[in-house]
Order: structure tokens, then C-alpha cells, then sequence
């Protein structure tokens, strides 16, 4: 026994050599092939097996292998080499762009993502799609780009809050808004300010042009790492970096002018007292005496033209200079910006200065770190309420026979009808400025060879400046001038802390792992002070009125605390699987129902990968996928579940006024989403696209609940009800033409059904001039109330349907019952985007369409309204009936008798549009001319923005939603004296050093 043991240890010793001779030292450096420049972080793969290494910050590797081993380099966005080693102990390699690999990277909630492995439904939008386009907020400019994806600017005021809907509105009291994530960390994305009703956009502090990639999460697999928050979507914000190599320096600059889309028609003079004379006979009174009696002369010689009075021409103008390089240990991106926008409303002005510092520093192989810093500063010169009588587009309600410069004074006429509220645009101002920083800091090491902890930690500071003043001849001012001043600091602090782990099994099992903490802590503080009785209108300060008439100040603030894992396990490169689940808490809901859980799974499958198909012509990639998940809805009131008391004071004695009832039982909104689609490329991909199905089901609607006053509440919030959308998406991309000419088109189109399933047996009511109401059975915010059935012919009384589905009409108002008679929402929506491109010339052309939308124009019961009352009527109402046997659908004009001029879906209109969104013509200068130039590439272009919109709408511009009733989701697609957004034409220069 001793022998063979001996035997057997002398034979292992005597092969011992022969075993170690089997492996060898492999060394080298890794390096870009564009520069030359170190390539960090590049794996060195041993094919098939799990030995490998990453290079270090100085681009070297050390590896021991097989000697008829072949080594595999891999590095996100270079192509991928395998050398064999063939006895070698020095292989050095270079790597070249691999400029598809790197259009295929997606970013993902924290972290990226290989675009062919995605299973859930992600938009992507480069930077440079939406770079130098004259928009004061990037929302914008995402117009048409992403299928499912419906933008609303809603006005043509800048800076003003804008609707987007990611696959339907999935609330009806809670936000519908997405989150916003910059750069890893959510940001306040809410409007902030007090001076005025209408909200404003804080996504408007951001610099489009600083932006290198925007990613939109639309279905649960995408989103649910998001959780408690992600039920209306997430965008997440990518900022540019630098990359290793030579130093670029940019120089971008723009100008341009602007004009409303469209300037509605409205009465002249002699149209005027022509209609009103007759509208004053009909009603059996005399028309100079009832002219007179309201302050206009029938016999006037003026012929103003008010409807022209809001508008000017605008103008835009950008300058901006960037720089961007580095070396294999540290990149740098630095960007300074400023855009000023006159809108084309008198008085309104958008001003935006910022700055970006982007850096990575690799400390050695296993550390890393980075911070990105902005700071920011916008002015925004504010315009009223469009429901103010000081809102510059009520000037159309003034008569034409009132001059705008009084004839005796020389002044602003102040003898009007209405305010002439230019002299508020004289003698007042409504200032926002906003300081802000969007900063984050980051350290990432790698534990083990592949396992990295990421430490993150971001700071959204925002300070929002109100100043309002309102001279001693306004309306609202006099006799001795108003002055309104807040300030208000929001503090929004978030930390992510996150272990990933990535490996690649025997070439066939990739698995990538991700668990991760992150904290939110936000916090408002705001101070506002009114005062009155200033010395004159050059002393428009605070401190220089007479009395402070009233002075307020508040706090609030909420937490966020979350834990969450992700898995995504890459099958032979076809079988693709994936599965999240966050767990969130939050400090606006109860103790009781404070933590959430947020599942997600999902699946693909790559079927082109398969051998059936490996030879096919036609077909060059298909990936069918399927995904199912819990996502959230937190945006409510930071102490909705709380019984709340307010201070109150009875002369000079303090007391306590209870201001809410609690609901300690109020818990999550959640939505589960179905999502089936496929992925698609045909003919080696000159078609490529994607086709998807989806069904989300929104439960425990956060409903404010009307309840009665006589308690001394009106509201209540609680959990009630039920809401889905369903709908189909499409996407193709075409490469038409390729070589010396090129043509690509990209095409989106996306069909959502909305409908409100279970309310309790409530119904949900909007304004009290508008249509809009939550109810049972019926799509978000459907218009409801009497049908217009035209006019009688031989009366030329105002007809009404007496009941839904019946022909039976009546000229009592009373007696028509409330049915549905509009639809805020879209049957569809989507974009058409066509490049072009031939030598140095370039031509990208968008078009966004919306259709099957309805609107209702609030203001149609006074400017559209057969002469009810003295405000100028539309050119339209000219056609009214005259006299028996007349058809029309304008009633007979009678002065203040209201025929047909209720409430009613008279003035509901299709609002259905096609608009050639963008329209962008460049020439490059060739290569010859930039180098006698000294310069790297050159590139002019005249650019057009809203350049031509084609709609059935009569008021100024379909894509409107008066926002005077705050970002509401019961009064969707209503229009009220809401000015149209700007046509804007630019000629710009992109230069590079």
C-alpha cells in the first residue's frame, strides 16, 4: 500500500512540469485605434472558459492561459476581437467604434443595457436629435419622436407647464406626469410658484444641448425598477462626456424671429356695428341708445384691429461653447450656455444661462469616480392667467370702434369696454427667477473581478424668486400700485448605493445582477409678502410701500426610502430573461400602509438567432417579448393621510382651525401592465422596427373625493376606483436610399383607449364653464353636457337634442338633458421624420400628427356668440340667420337674450391636426475649407419650427389646454383665451476646433 502511495506522489512530481508547461503569461496593452490613446476596463477572455481580466487604467493586462489559447477583448462600443495567442507572451490590440454597437447601448434604471436584450419597451432619443431646436423646455422637442409618447405644450407662453402622457393617463387626481431621472437622480419635475395659477416648467432649467441621450421607460419591465413612481412612465435624462483623446472645442450659435402659428379674424368696424344694430333691432331697442349706455359711439370713426394687439414679432437667439477630451485616466465635458427668447406675446421672455462640468477620473483599475455639476439661471417674464382680464389675448374681446391710444390724452385708451390690459403690460411685470444646480458625485469600485459597488449622491437645489408688480393705472393695481415678492428654496437630496455583478459563463450564460439602497429626502421652504400703497410706479420694491397688507410663510417636505434588486440572464445569446421587484416607502402615506412592492418579470426571446432561420434573406433580426409588472403612484399631497390644522386669528387672539379629515387608511395607487411585443429587422436590416401590445389596469385610484361643505370640508382623498388603457404601438425605421445619396425614414404611430372602469358611483366634475368630468364607463375627462342641434330654420331660435339618441330637439335650454358630446383624447398619435442627405448637404423634416381628439373653446360663449353681449365676435358669426328659411348654424343675433349662447357643445370642435413639426437644412463645409480655416468641421443651417399646421380647428391652435385651472386632469382639451404657440425660423452655425 505504502508503495503504490510512494508510486503515486514520484509520478506527480515527475509530471508536475509537464502540467504547469501547459499554461503561459500572457501580457499587453489595449488601446483605441482612432487616438491611440489607453482603453481601461476592456475584458481579456480566455474563450471558453471564465478566466479573464480587465485591463487597468494604463490600458495593461496580465493573464495566464492555454498556449493555443484565443483571447477575447471586449469593450462597450468597440468591436469586439479575438486573437489567437499561438505561443505569444505579448499581444498588444487596438480596438476601432463600433458605431451600431454603441446606437444599441440603452440606458436603463441604473445602469445600460445592450439594446438586442432588452425585454421590456424602451424610446430612445439621441441629444442630437433634439440639439440647437428654439424650445425653451426639451418636452418640446420630443414631439412625434416616440410612439406612445402624446406632448402637449398646451400655450404658446413660454416656460409654461406642459402635459405629457405616457401610454394614457393613469390618475385621476394624482400627477400623470412621469418621473424625471437626470443623470441617475429624480428631480423636481412639479411646478413651484405662487404668483400665478398657471404652472410653471422646471424641466425648462435644463439645456437641451447638454443632453447626449434621452430614454423613455414605458412598460412595466422597464419601469417597475422605479416603482412607487413609475406608473406614468419614466424619462430618464443622460448628460454628455468626455471621451479619451484629442481636445474638442465646439461653438454652436443661432438666431432667429418668430410668429404665431395663426392670428384669428374678428369683426372690423363697420362688420361690427352692423351685426350689434341688428342684434339690439331684433330685440325690439334702440341701437344708438344702447351703444351709447355702454360707453361706445355707433357713430365711431375708429377701426382698431385688437385681435393683433397680444402679438409680436419674437425673436430667439443661442450662443454656446463646449469643450470635451481627456486621456485614459480622466474626461472631462465642460458646457456653458445662455438662450434668450422674446416670446411672441408682448411681455413674455424666457432667459436661460447655464453651465455643465462633467468629469471621470479612473483613481487605478478597481476605483473610479465622477461628479457632474450644472448650475443654472433662468428668468421667465411672466404673462396673466389666461382667465385674467389682464391676459393680453382678451384684447379681442374689446370692440374695433375703441381706439388703443385714448385721442385726448395720447395715452393708453383706458375708456375701453373691458381693460385695455396693455397698460399692464406698460406699468407692471411678473418676474420667476430660478437658480438651480442638478449635481451628482459618484464612486465606483469593483470588489471583485465582476463585482462593482457604485456609490452615488445628488443634490437638486432650486431657488425660485417671484416678483410681481402692478402699477397705480392697472386694473388690479390701482389707485397706488400692488407689489407681490416669494422666495422659495426647494432642497431635493438622493442617494443610490448599488452592488452589480456581471459574468459570462462558458460564452453561454450572460448574467447581469444589480441590488441597490437608495434615500430621497425633499424639502420645501417658502416666505411671500403683499403690499400696497407705493409712492409712485418708479418705486416698484417692497420696502417702498405704504403697507404690508398680508405675509405668509410655509414648510413641507417628504422621504423617500427604497430597496430594490434587478436580474437579466442572457441564454446561448437568443433566450432573454428578467425580473425586478422594488420595495418603496414613503413618508405621505400612513404608518399602517407606508412600503410598497413593485414586481416586474419579463421575457424574450431572439428567434433569428435560431438555426431555422440563420439563412434567411428577408429576415434579419425578430426578438418576440413579453413583460408583466406593478408599478406606483405616489403625487399626492405630502399629508393627505393626516388630519391637518391651520393657524387662524380672531383680531389679535391666535387659535386653530382643523383644515382636512384624515384617511389613515389611504395606501399606493398601483397599475399592472401587460406588455407583448416584437422587435424586428428585414432585409439586413434596411427595415427595422417594433410592434407593441399593451393593457394597463390602474387600481386604489388616490381619488379627491367631493364631499359635502356644511362640515367645513370639500375634499377628502382616498382610494377609489378603477382606470385602463390598452393600446397598440408601431415603429418603422427605413434606410430607403444608401450610398452618395442617402434616405431614412422613421415612422411612429400609437392607438391608446382610455376608459374609467369603477369611481364608486361618483362622477367627478370640472370647471363650471367647462364640459370636462370624470365618469363611470367613460374615456378620462369626456365632455359632457346639452347638444347643439343647430339652428331653426324658420325661427332662427338656438336647438337643442332633448335626450342622447333621440331626434327630438327643443329651443328650451332646460329641457336638453346632459349627454357625452366630446372626447379630450387622441384614437391616435405619432410622428413621421425623414432624413436626407447628399454630399455636405443634410435635410431632417418632422411631422406629428394627432387625431380624433376633441376641443372645447370656453371662450366661443363671448366671442362666438351671435352678439349676445358687446364683446367682437369671430368673422364667422356674420352667417347668422336672418330672416325664415335661412340655414345656418349661428342663431339669430339678440342682444343679451343668450340664444344658444349656454353652455353646450356648440363650440366643441375636432381637434385633430397634422404639423410639420421640424424642418432643418444644413451644408457641411468640406474638409479643404475648414482646414484653410484651422477648423475641425463647420456646418450652417437654417432651421423652421411649427412651420405649417393643418387642422379643422377654428381657434388659434389645436394643441392647446388652458392651464388656468392648474395641470387638471378633469378639464383635458379645453381653450380659453389660450394664445397659440410660435412659428420660429432660425439660421445657425455648428463649428468645431
Amino acid at each position: 500500500m505504502k508503495k503504490n502511495v510512494l508510486l503515486s506522489l514520484l509520478m506527480i512530481l515527475l509530471l508536475a512540469p509537464e502540467v504547469w508547461a501547459q499554461t503561459q503569461n500572457v501580457s499587453g496593452r489595449v488601446t483605441s485605434a482612432s487616438d491611440g490613446s489607453a482603453l481601461p476596463g476592456v475584458t481579456v477572455l480566455e474563450q471558453g472558459t471564465t478566466n479573464g481580466v480587465t485591463t487597468g487604467s494604463d490600458g495593461e493586462y496580465n493573464l495566464s492561459v492555454q498556449p493555443n489559447a484565443t483571447l477575447v477583448f471586449r469593450f462597450v462600443g468597440m468591436t469586439t476581437q479575438e486573437v489567437p495567442v499561438q505561443g505569444r507572451t505579448t499581444i498588444n490590440v487596438q480596438l476601432s467604434t463600433d458605431q451600431r454597437q454603441l446606437e444599441e447601448v440603452v440606458v436603463v434604471g441604473y445602469g445600460t443595457q445592450l439594446k438586442q436584450e432588452l425585454t421590456g419597451n424602451i424610446a430612445q432619443i439621441s441629444g442630437e436629435q433634439i440639439a440647437n431646436i428654439p424650445t425653451p423646455s426639451l418636452e418640446s422637442a420630443l414631439q412625434g419622436r416616440a410612439a406612445g409618447v402624446y406632448i402637449n405644450q398646451g400655450s404658446g407662453k413660454l416656460g409654461q407647464g406642459i402635459n405629457i402622457r405616457i401610454r394614457g393617463a393613469a390618475s385621476v387626481s394624482a400627477s400623470n406626469q412621469p418621473l424625471y431621472v437626470v443623470d441617475g437622480i429624480p428631480v423636481t419635475s412639479s411646478d413651484l410658484g405662487t404668483s400665478n395659477s398657471e404652472p410653471l416648467n422646471p424641466i425648462a432649467d435644463i439645456n437641451p444641448n447638454d443632453i447626449a441621450s434621452i430614454e423613455i421607460l414605458k412598460d412595466a419591465s422597464a419601469a417597475a425598477i422605479y416603482g412607487s413612481r413609475a406608473s406614468n412612465g419614466v424619462v430618464i435624462i443622460t448628460t454628455k462626456r468626455g471621451q479619451a483623446g484629442k481636445t474638442n472645442i465646439t461653438f454652436n450659435y443661432y438666431t432667429g424671429f418668430s410668429r404665431p402659428t395663426k392670428i384669428r379674424e374678428f369683426l372690423n368696424a363697420s362688420e361690427y356695428i352692423e351685426l350689434f344694430t341688428e342684434a339690439i333691432e331684433n330685440v325690439g331697442r334702440d341701437p344708438e341708445s344702447t351703444f351709447a349706455r355702454n360707453g361706445l359711439d355707433i357713430n365711431s370713426p375708429y377701426d382698431q384691429n385688437w385681435a393683433e394687439e397680444p402679438f409680436r414679432t419674437g425673436s430667439v437667439s443661442q450662443y454656446e461653447i463646449g469643450l470635451s477630451g481627456g486621456n485614459e485616466k480622466t474626461r472631462f465635458y465642460i458646457n456653458g450656455n445662455y438662450n434668450t427668447t422674446d416670446g411672441i406675446l408682448i411681455g413674455n421672455e424666457f432667459d436661460r444661462a447655464s453651465g455643465r462640468f462633467n468629469i471621470d477620473h479612473s483613481i487605478s483599475s478597481r476605483f473610479r469616480i465622477g461628479a457632474n455639476v450644472s448650475l443654472i439661471r433662468t428668468l421667465n417674464k411672466r404673462v396673466s392667467d389666461d382667465n385674467a382680464f389682464s391676459n393680453v389675448i382678451q384684447l379681442n374681446a374689446l370692440p374695433p370702434i375703441q381706439p388703443k391710444i385714448d385721442p385726448e390724452t395720447g395715452e393708453l385708451n383706458r375708456r375701453t369696454l373691458y381693460y385695455n390690459n396693455l397698460i399692464d403690460q406698460r406699468d407692471g411685470f411678473n418676474d420667476a427667477t430660478t437658480y438651480r444646480t442638478i449635481s451628482t458625485g459618484f464612486l465606483e469600485v469593483d470588489l471583485l473581478q465582476n463585482l462593482t459597488f457604485r456609490t452615488e449622491h445628488g443634490i437638486d437645489f432650486l431657488n425660485l424668486q417671484e416678483e410681481l408688480y402692478l402699477g397705480s393705472q392697472t386694473q388690479d393695481g390701482g389707485p397706488s400700485g400692488y407689489g407681490y415678492n416669494s422666495q422659495l428654496t426647494s432642497i431635493n437630496y438622493n442617494t443610490n448605493n448599488t452592488l452589480s455583478y456581471n459574468t459570462l459563463i462558458n460564452d453561454a450564460h450572460k448574467i447581469e445582477a444589480l441590488a441597490g439602497f437608495s434615500y430621497q429626502d425633499a424639502s420645501t421652504s417658502s416666505a411671500s409678502v403683499e403690499a400696497r400703497g407705493f409712492p409712485s410706479d418708479r418705486f416698484r420694491k417692497i420696502a417702498s410701500a405704504a403697507r404690508i397688507t398680508s405675509g405668509s410663510s410655509s414648510e413641507t417636505g417628504y422621504v423617500f426610502v427604497s430597496y430594490y434588486a434587478r436580474t437579466n440572464y442572457v441564454l446561448n445569446q437568443k433566450y432573454l430573461f428578467s425580473g425586478s421587484v422594488r420595495v418603496d416607502g414613503s413618508s405621505r402615506f400612513g404608518s399602517g400602509n407606508r412600503y410598497g412592492t413593485f414586481p416586474a418579470a419579463s421575457a424574450g426571446w431572439i428567434v433569428s438567432e435560431e438555426p431555422f432561420l440563420g439563412d434567411s434573406n428577408l429576415l434579419s433580426f425578430l426578438k418576440l417579448r413579453a413583460s408583466y409588472g406593478l408599478t406606483g403612484n405616489a403625487e399626492i399631497a405630502n399629508f393627505a393621510p393626516l388630519a391637518l390644522y391651520s393657524a387662524a386669528a380672531y383680531e389679535e387672539l391666535a387659535g386653530l382651525i382643523p383644515t382636512s379629515l384624515p384617511s389613515e387608511d389611504l395606501r399606493w395607487e398601483k397599475t399592472k401592465q401587460l406588455d407583448v411585443g416584437i422587435d424586428y429587422g428585414l432585409f439586413d436590416d434596411r427595415i427595422t422596427g417594433e410592434v407593441d401590445y399593451y393593457v394597463k389596469n390602474t387600481e386604489d385610484l388616490l381619488l379627491n373625493l367631493p364631499i359635502p361643505g356644511y362640515n367645513g370640508y370639500t375634499i377628502i382623498t382616498k382610494n377609489i376606483g378603477k382606470l385602463e388603457n390598452k393600446g397598440v404601438e408601431f415603429v418603422v425605421n427605413t434606410r430607403n436610399l444608401v450610398g452618395e445619396f442617402q434616405w431614412s425614414t422613421n415612422f411612429n404611430i400609437a392607438f391608446n383607449r382610455n376608459k374609467v372602469t369603477d369611481l364608486g358611483g361618483n362622477t367627478i366634475f370640472g370647471n363650471s364653464r367647462g364640459l370636462g368630468q370624470i365618469r363611470e364607463g367613460e374615456p378620462m375627462a369626456v365632455f359632457w353636457g346639452p347638444k347643439y342641434a343647430g339652428v331653426d330654420p324658420q325661427t332662427g331660435d338656438a336647438l337643442f337634442y332633448i335626450q342622447a339618441g333621440s331626434d327630438e330637439v327643443t329651443s328650451d335650454y332646460s329641457q336638453a338633458e346632459d349627454q357625452r358630446v366630446g372626447n379630450p383624447n387622441p384614437k391616435y398619435t405619432g410622428g413621421l421624420t425623414n432624413n436626407f442627405s447628399y454630399k455636405g448637404f443634410d435635410l431632417n423634416v418632422l411631422m406629428q400628427f394627432v387625431q380624433g381628439n376633441d376641443i372645447f373653446n370656453m371662450a366661443g360663449f363671448f366671442q362666438s356668440v351671435n352678439g349676445d353681449y358687446f364683446d367682437n365676435q369671430t368673422k364667422d358669426q356674420l352667417n347668422r340667420w336672418q330672416q325664415p328659411g335661412d340655414i345656418t348654424d349661428v342663431p339669430q343675433a339678440r342682444y343679451l337674450e343668450g340664444n344658444g349662447g349656454e353652455r353646450s357643445s356648440r363650440w366643441v370642435q375636432d381637434g385633430s391636426f397634422l404639423r410639420i413639426n421640424n424642418v432643418n437644412l444644413g451644408y457641411r463645409l468640406p474638409s479643404a475649407i475648414t482646414e484653410r480655416l484651422h477648423l475641425e468641421s463647420a456646418r450652417i443651417y437654417v432651421q423652421a419650427t411649427n412651420l405649417a399646421t393643418f387642422t379643422d380647428y377654428e381657434g388659434y391652435d389645436p394643441e392647446v389646454n388652458t392651464t388656468y385651472f392648474g395641470r387638471s386632469n378633469v378639464n383635458l382639451g379645453h381653450d380659453f383665451y389660450t394664445p397659440p404657440l410660435a412659428k420660429t425660423f432660425t439660421i445657425g452655425v455648428n463649428i468645431g476646433l
